[in-house]
């Protein structure tokens, strides 16, 4: 594993400092980006290379108020904001860029279709129906745009609003549709006695009949017929026009998804949210099928991969329409397909195979980063095959794929240059904790490094190339949007936003030391070190555990976590040396950290956190008596399994919206890492908490959003139960009411963190 610096290049660590002005205080902390500011996003060129529009929301602007549309010229002069319909006609956001030269794109707005010239920033509305319409894209062709509505494709010639409908897919019972189908004996008896009896029916069948021929003659498409519980997914138009590509979504008569109760409302009644089913039911099913755009036909795609589900998705066309590649998924996780699949036959051939022995993951979501590379049968995509995420090609005729980046690094996205001649790579190759742009011909070889600021950038290329908007952030300095010129190697980036709010400035924050930890199995633990500047031994530590399990935190970015963050600082400044990890299973380290806790979750990953906490008691004499520990999510299940496994090493524990029993939580995180629970049992309890509780000796707070519906309330309150049975008292529980998995009221976050604060404070700084 690579080394973290302590410091990002040319940084020096910081002085001891004076205490700052303002005192920090939790409220003062937990504004939140009304403090730190709100990070520009959805960066979009114009056509001609001149300016930038992008979402912001500025520190002044009114509470509660929505991101705006602002624009920039290229040289960084000219920002302002833009009403609704300026943003609406001059600069719509990016949906569709399957045109090849960046010039029109499609979008849809509130159910409606439009045309943007990217060039003289126009917008020419396509549609104005009741109906909603979207996933509009050119046709091959580029002369026609093909649309969804109501479950059916249309097409339409934006010259003359001409308008084909291309499919009849309908919901409801097909013998509606048919009366001729059979039926059971009694209901065929019935039918042939009415038309003997009646001379009316005898003649209605007859009208019938009649109409249904000329029908025929006319339009001989066959309706397809969605059951009950499926529903289209997508449609997209072969490029020859004979198929159409169907992902119809089937939802499973059995699963049975968690009703989430909101106690608070406008009505003043309970009311129900409608949730997840729990891992290891039955997930709905994706099935592609080819509509013959003639007959209506429906082929469903198969395999000969024998006796394994495998899930297909995002289908790509090469750029000459002759060639269909699609992605594909066991599911169990451990295998993925790149599949070259004949429309004619609806059948799926294995081009290139990945397996994982845990499950088949990495930094990028693989089917984001994957496509065809223009005007070639290569196709492109990320491999983890030698344990790091890197780019490779195949060709769709066959043979062995080619490797295009090496080394223990990872390629974090992917993506086409605005001319389609290079790729545009994201990557960690100048250290793990930064992310910057490189550009790279399409058979490899040498990289141009496109970001220069030390720290995370999402940079958008110009379409004329010559410049990047790159929204960039380091340690201490949140989010920023930037315009550089890749013309001149000597320029110096302008920085166009300015996010935070004057007083955020007032307070030194530090670009925080890092340090690599021993971890009993040899491995260098990376973390974040916040020690006072007067530390004194025998103080008191704080361990926090990032959530989402597969996460980076020790970084050169500014953190997704900022209120911890500065709250850190808040604990240093009363004397806490804090330590936060890129524990076992975090991201941006490789294949092997990142499936480190594989059927066994709070192994390892805790092993980590145990292991810092003996080498700060070792390194630098924190009081073993005197150690707490936090997190939320991932990180409050961290923390439970501290407090219950652990609890000679952590005194006290606050377990923010935690999750207590994997076997209640979703299917495509949990699968992939425990398997399921009817097949994996022994995995499911030695990593769920709620089994360990009788271990519980220290002080412990939980915290939930009873709202949550990502993890569920009620997980904290079965703990709760269990808690009570096993007669432990040590524990406190706060509820929040009107809040989801993620906090959004400020009161709600100052709330949460003075009591943490409060239990901190209490169980370690006395004793």
């Amino acid at each position: 594993m690579m080394p973290l610096p302590q410091q990002a290049a040319g940084k020096k660590t910081p002085p001891a400092r004076k205490r700052a002005s303002p005192e920090l205080t939790v409220d003062f902390i937990m504004r939140g980006p009304d403090l730190y500011g709100w990070a520009p996003k959805d960066v979009r060129w114009s056509g001609d290379s001149l300016r930038v529009y992008f979402q912001w929301k500025r520190h002044d602007d009114a509470l509660n108020a929505d991101y705006s549309t602002y624009v920039v010229n290229r040289d960084g002069t000219g920002l302002k904001k833009l009403s609704d319909e300026q943003a609406r006609l001059e600069a719509p956001p990016l949906e569709s860029d399957d045109t090849r030269d960046w010039k029109i794109s499609l979008f849809a707005d509130k159910g409606d279709i439009y045309l943007h010239d990217r060039m003289a920033g126009r917008t020419h509305r396509l549609s104005k129906t009741l109906e909603k319409e979207s996933s509009a894209r050119f046709t091959h062709d580029e002369e026609r745009i093909a649309f969804v509505r109501g479950n059916n494709l249309f097409v339409v010639v934006p010259a003359n609003g001409a308008l084909e409908q291309l499919t009849d897919i309908r919901t409801g019972d097909p013998r509606q549709a048919d009366p001729d189908k059979k039926g059971t004996p009694s209901q065929e008896f019935l039918k042939k006695e009415e038309q003997t009896l009646l001379e009316a029916i005898r003649e209605r069948a007859l009208k019938r009949e009649q109409d249904e021929e000329k029908k025929k003659n006319e339009d001989p498409r066959k309706p397809f017929f969605l059951t009950a519980r499926q529903s289209v997914s997508s449609l997209l138009l072969a490029p020859d026009e004979t198929y159409i590509l169907a992902v119809i979504e089937e939802e499973k008569e059995a699963a049975k998804k968690t009703l989430v109760p909101n106690f608070v409302t406008e009505a003043g009644y309970t009311a129900g949210i409608d949730s997840r089913a729990k891992v290891g039911d039955e997930q709905s099913l994706k099935r592609i099928g080819f509509l013959d755009a003639k007959t209506g036909e429906m082929k469903w795609l198969s395999h000969d991969i024998k006796d394994r589900d495998i899930r297909f998705l995002d289908p790509k066309w090469s750029d000459d329409g002759k060639k269909l590649v699609l992605w594909g998924r066991a599911a169990d996780n451990k295998d993925a397909w790149i599949f070259t699949v004949d429309p004619s036959l609806a059948t799926a051939k294995p081009l290139v195979q990945m397996h994982d022995d845990a499950w088949v993951g990495g930094p990028v979501d693989a089917r984001e980063a994957f496509g065809w590379v223009p005007g070639t049968p290569q196709v492109y995509f990320t491999w983890e095959r030698d344990g790091w995420s890197h780019l490779y090609t195949v060709n769709a005729n066959g043979g062995e794929p080619k490797q295009l980046t090496e080394g223990k690094w990872e390629v974090r996205d992917v993506r086409l240059s605005p001319d389609r001649t290079k790729f545009l790579l994201t990557t960690s190759e100048t250290h793990p904790g930064e992310d910057h742009l490189y550009e790279m011909d399409f058979d490899g070889g040498e990289r141009r490094r496109l970001t220069a600021m030390p720290g995370g950038h999402k940079a958008e290329v110009s379409p004329d190339g010559t410049m990047i908007a790159t929204v960039h952030s380091y340690t201490n300095r949140p989010p920023e949007l930037y315009l550089q010129d890749l013309r001149d190697s000597a320029a110096k980036p302008i920085q166009a936003t300015s996010s935070p709010a004057p007083d955020f400035w007032k307070y030194p924050w530090l670009d925080v030391p890092t340090v690599d930890i021993p971890a009993r199995d040899g491995a260098r633990v990376p973390a974040r070190m916040y020690k006072p500047p007067k530390w004194r031994k025998g103080g008191p530590l704080v361990v926090f555990v990032h959530g989402a399990g597969y996460l980076q935190n020790v970084h050169h970015r500014w953190s997704q976590y900022a209120r911890e963050y500065m709250f850190h600082h808040l604990l240093m400044d009363r004397g806490y040396m804090v330590l936060d990890l890129d524990y076992r299973a975090s991201a941006g380290y490789g294949r092997d950290w990142r499936t480190a806790i594989y059927q066994r979750m709070g192994g390892k990953d805790l092993d980590d956190q145990v292991d810092a906490v003996k080498w700060a008691i070792r390194e630098h004499g924190v009081n073993p008596k005197r150690v707490g520990i936090y997190g939320g999510s991932y990180g409050g299940f961290i923390t439970l399994m501290a407090m219950f496994t652990k609890p000679d090493v952590f005194q006290a524990g606050a377990s923010l919206r935690p999750v207590t029993d994997w076997a209640h939580y979703n299917h495509g995180y949990t699968s992939n890492i425990l398997n399921t629970p009817q097949a994996d049992e022994k995995a499911y309890k030695l990593s769920s908490p709620i089994y360990h509780a009788n271990g519980l000796k220290g002080a412990l707070l939980i915290c939930h959003g009873m709202v949550d519906t990502n993890v569920h309330f009620q997980d904290t309150v079965r703990l709760v139960q269990r808690l009570i049975e096993l007669r432990k008292e040590n524990w406190d529980l706060a509820v929040y009411p009107v809040e989801d998995h993620a906090f959004l009221n400020p009161v709600s976050w100052a709330d949460e963190y003075r009591r943490i604060l409060r239990l901190f404070e209490t169980n370690l700084r006395s004793r």
